[in-house]
């Protein structure tokens, strides 16, 4: 494994790795305004989440690595405490790229980037109309972590307002994630899409404590057929079955002592864990 102790590389070399690691990055596709009125629009991936009560976004306008100049967003949010936050799908994503172009302060990127301005409702930068989600906030805090190139600038911010497109809400009109198409940040010149096959559910635990892979019989975790998320999967039960649940299941299911392990991969490739212990054990 390769270590890199960040005090003896260069920041582009570190910003670099990092980038390239931790990811996907959420973008926040920020739009603010300055003291004279002037709209800028741009796109960060140091961002995210980070409560719900009050409800709480953190996104970061870094100083330029190669010339440790400021960006204009973080100019703005200093002179006027308010921000809109625009969530980027795949149909908007060439524009968000083009709209990250180092125009002047007096330029609008929603103007170069063909993007349609909407008037807020809470705050005075406006929203982008094609954001399938908008977040207005009022800009709580700004941090600044360092004076170099790469420092970070903790811009913290309350959602006063949340828009959501009706088409990514199911029929109780909570978002459905198969409605949606957000891309993410990469490192370097690349993105990911999750939509369509990259999409995928993992169980969260149980209320009640899962009986945890060290608690699995041996002959069943040391099985090479079985991989971690298979035993992740597999430790998420409260207590195995008892003898009389798993003779009442082989009795209906004969199938399965042809070949349990592949049986037991089988139910768990479907999300039955509770069929995959029965059969297995």
């Amino acid at each position: 494994m390769k270590t890199i102790n960040p005090k003896e590389v260069s920041v582009g070399m570190l910003h670099g790795y990092l980038l390239a690691a931790i990811a996907p990055r959420p973008i926040a596709f920020a739009s603010t305004i300055d003291k004279a009125g002037n709209v800028n629009l741009s796109p960060f991936s140091f961002f995210n989440v980070f409560g719900s009560n009050p409800p709480t976004l953190i996104f970061s306008p870094n100083n330029r690595v190669r010339d440790n100049s400021s960006k204009h967003t973080l100019e703005n949010v200093l002179e006027h405490d308010e921000v809109v936050i625009n969530m980027v799908d795949y149909a908007m994503v060439e524009q968000m790229s083009l709209s990250s172009c180092e125009y002047t302060k007096e330029t609008n990127e929603f103007d170069k980037a063909g993007l349609t301005s909407i008037a807020s409702t809470m705050v005075q930068p406006p929203r982008v109309g094609e954001a399938k989600a908008a977040f207005e906030c009022k800009v709580k805090q700004i941090i600044h972590m360092g004076e170099g190139g790469g420092a970070a600038n903790l811009v913290i911010c309350e959602v006063l307002l949340a828009h959501f497109s009706e088409d990514i809400l199911n029929e109780n009109g909570f978002i459905d994630q198969t409605k949606t198409d957000w891309v993410a940040r990469m490192g370097g010149d690349w993105y990911c899409r999750a939509s369509g096959s990259a999409l995928f559910e993992v169980p969260k635990p149980n209320l009640k404590l899962g009986i945890g892979v060290d608690n699995i019989p041996a002959h069943i975790r040391q099985n090479p057929a079985f991989t971690g998320n298979d035993l992740g999967r597999l430790g998420n039960i409260e207590r195995l079955p008892t003898p009389e649940e798993i003779n009442a299941f082989k009795q209906e299911h004969p199938e399965c002592a042809e070949n349990p392990v592949e049986f037991a991969k089988q139910q768990l490739a479907i999300g039955n864990v509770w069929a995959a212990w029965l059969g297995l054990l």
